[in-house]
């Protein structure tokens, strides 16, 4: 009988384990370098959120459920991220109740459009500050069928840019020295007062105002001291007419009103009451005190007045008309 030896595998020798664990060691290596290089990647993103004053955000859109919000959530809304990671209504909460509609209903907009960009609202933060944000969001467009949809978001804050817009137009609108509209923006507003109440065949008057012998003024008392009545004048022509008059300085001496929706009768009483709140007006240069009072026209949208210019024109007339009959008077035309 042939006695056959079995097969034994010589066991290792240190030639055959150096490959083996040389290998072993440059992939333990590969992966703690690469576990390095994940986590730099992770504080360096860690690190420029911090720095982004934009507040990033992500909200699953069946939930609400805000998924993630970055630190610059707390400097801009002055309020806590993890509040608001556990309930959504805290965003609504922070939003300026004249703006509120408006950012809901724009924010819907992204599932029409998938995204939204030129959402602007303000906010309030916890310290009471109103803050503008623009907020830009887009649906995120991986998502398969049937997953969450889920909206992204940047909102920045422009709280500067728009003090910087709101100065610029103030100033681009208003009479420098009696903060009234200054003639432009004035005849602007008062073609758009005048085209609604056409189309909506509703009242609208006219008033234009003249300071009576005010070059009188200047030559008496100065130039500095005319300012100062030019100034009471407006004041007082703001302090009387009604919420959604329109008031301006169109002229060296003359102003003007627009009443939309009032009535000849009412139109001649607020006529009246500006003309006596001015003549009550008591002015005093070097201990002595003087008056003045205004010339007004007043004229009332007809079916005639094609354009704003024929109602100005007529008002125009009728204050011509009243400096005639010895100033200090309304006269309508």
């Amino acid at each position: 009988m042939v006695h056959e030896t079995p097969y034994v595998t010589a066991p290792p020798t240190v030639e055959h384990t150096r490959p083996a664990a040389a290998a072993t060691l440059l992939a333990l290596m590969h992966a703690q370098g690469e576990v390095e290089r994940l986590s730099e990647r992770e504080q360096l993103l860690s690190s420029l959120l911090v720095s982004v004053n934009a507040v990033l955000w992500a909200v699953d859109w069946e939930s609400r459920r805000v998924l993630y919000v970055s630190p610059a959530y707390e400097r801009v809304f002055g309020r806590s991220a993890g509040l608001l990671l556990a309930d959504h209504r805290e965003w609504r909460n922070s939003i300026h109740p004249e703006d509120l509609d408006y950012a809901e209903h724009s924010l819907h907009r992204v599932l029409e459009h998938g995204a939204v960009e030129d959402r602007e609202y303000r906010i309030i933060t916890a310290d009471g500050q109103i803050r503008w944000l623009s907020d830009k969001c887009y649906i995120n467009q991986q998502a398969e069928p049937g997953e969450p949809v889920i909206v992204v978001g940047m909102a920045e804050d422009i709280t500067e840019k728009k003090q910087l817009e709101l100065e610029l137009h103030r100033l681009a609108t208003t009479d420098a020295l009696t903060q009234s509209s200054n003639r432009r923006h004035f005849f602007e507003c008062a073609n758009q007062a005048f085209d609604s109440a056409c189309a909506q065949g509703a009242p609208l008057a006219f008033l234009l105002l003249d300071i009576d012998d005010f070059k009188d003024v200047n030559d008496t008392y100065g130039h500095l001291e005319g300012d100062q009545v030019l100034r009471r004048i407006a004041e007082s022509g703001r302090g009387v007419l009604r919420r959604g008059d329109l008031f301006g300085r169109i002229g060296g001496e003359e102003f003007a009103a627009v009443l939309p929706g009032c009535a000849p009768e009412m139109a001649l009483q607020v006529a009246e009451r500006l003309g006596k709140e001015i003549q009550q007006l008591t002015f005093s240069y070097d201990g002595q005190d003087f008056n003045v009072t205004i010339s007004q026209g007043l004229a009332n949208l007809s079916e005639e007045d094609s354009t704003l210019d024929s109602l100005f024109a007529r008002a125009d007339a009728a204050m011509y008309e009243a400096k005639r009959l010895g100033k200090n008077r309304v006269v309508a035309g």
